[in-house]
């Protein structure tokens, strides 16, 4: 997840490549939209670690009994007398896959037939549909291997990945296609890089720490992962010390730049991930000293998707185009 490397000169004609000339655009009315679904986009992905912490966090992995239906013949849930709410919690999660596909195509429309921009932006409005559809097959083999605890963390973790991608296609959206510039010195931009890099052993070794915990997803076991749930959580936590060490560092070192206006952009995207990481700190102890409260653990995977997302906004504001 760590931040795209600069590019190069030999990939300068493509990302500098001037509008292209020709037909007139048949989505052009429809342009202005294209923020707007953006920021749907990172918002409903991140929504969707909700609603699928919902399903372990309530045991409703299997809560439909098969994939892409629900039941043997049944798209949806039937509600009766003896039904339980796994089902819903269940087919909610798979509802909001849905509402991600929608969001996806309309990506994919308005980026990739974007002919004023350059290629490696346009390709970007792939990533979303492409997200959804291996989601979409994980999420059936999740279901058809009775919940394999390896296979429900790779969900997650695809997730995270899809919210990265995501914040950093709004990013790029924002920008324009030259050569990308640092904005602070090489301290600032390998600390921002070795940022990116740390915020992935975070977010594996704390869905690592769930899958060994109560709330693994399964009613009939403790726990989904034969791991030692204590010696999970010090390495989580580690190396979620860590990743503030260099969030300090990497404030200290933005505030010794000389002050533009870049700058003071970039110092507010390190700020705001600062308040992401304590508060989402805050909520890691409290679960732990409080006995993991369903209520918490799900304030806690919300806390991860915005991590992530504050993660990817601050790494890329330090650069610029």
């Amino acid at each position: 997840m760590s931040t795209p490397a600069p590019a190069t000169p030999s990939d300068t004609t493509s990302e500098s490549a001037p509008p292209r000339a020709g037909r007139a655009d048949p989505l052009a009315r429809f342009r202005g939209w294209t923020r707007g679904i953006l920021i749907a986009n990172v918002v409903a992905q991140i929504g969707i670690i909700v609603t699928g912490g919902a399903v372990r966090l309530t045991g409703s992995g299997l809560g439909c009994s098969t994939w892409p239906l629900c039941e043997p013949g049944q798209f949806t849930p039937v509600f009766h007398e003896a039904a339980s709410y796994h089902p819903f919690v269940e087919f909610g999660n798979r509802t909001m896959t849905g509402v991600l596909a929608v969001i996806a195509l309309a990506v994919l429309l308005l980026v990739w037939t974007d002919r004023r921009r350059s290629d490696a932006y346009r390709r970007l409005g792939v990533v979303p549909l492409v997200g959804v559809a291996a989601q979409a097959v994980i999420g059936g083999v999740v279901v058809l291997l009775d919940l394999h605890p390896g296979w429900v963390s790779l969900h997650f973790v695809v997730s995270a990945a899809l919210v990265w991608w995501s914040a950093y296609l709004l990013h790029r959206h924002g920008e324009g296609d030259g050569t990308a510039q640092p904005v602070g010195s090489g301290a600032v931009t390998l600390a921002g890089r070795v940022l990116g890099v740390l915020v992935v052993p975070v977010v594996v070794l704390g869905v690592i720490v769930t899958g060994a915990g109560p709330h693994s997803g399964d009613t009939e076991v403790g726990y989904r992962l034969a791991v030692d749930p204590l010696a999970m959580t010090r390495a989580h936590s580690t190396s979620v010390w860590l990743f503030v060490a260099v969030l300090a560092l990497l404030l200290l070192l933005l505030l010794r730049q000389p002050a533009g206006d870049l700058v003071r952009r970039a110092r507010r995207g390190a700020w705001l991930l600062l308040v992401v990481t304590l508060a989402q700190g805050a909520v890691g102890y409290t679960q732990y000293f409080t006995g993991l409260p369903e209520l918490l653990v799900g304030v806690h995977m919300l806390g991860a998707g915005l991590l992530v997302w504050a993660t990817a906004n601050a790494v890329l504001r330090l650069r610029t185009r």
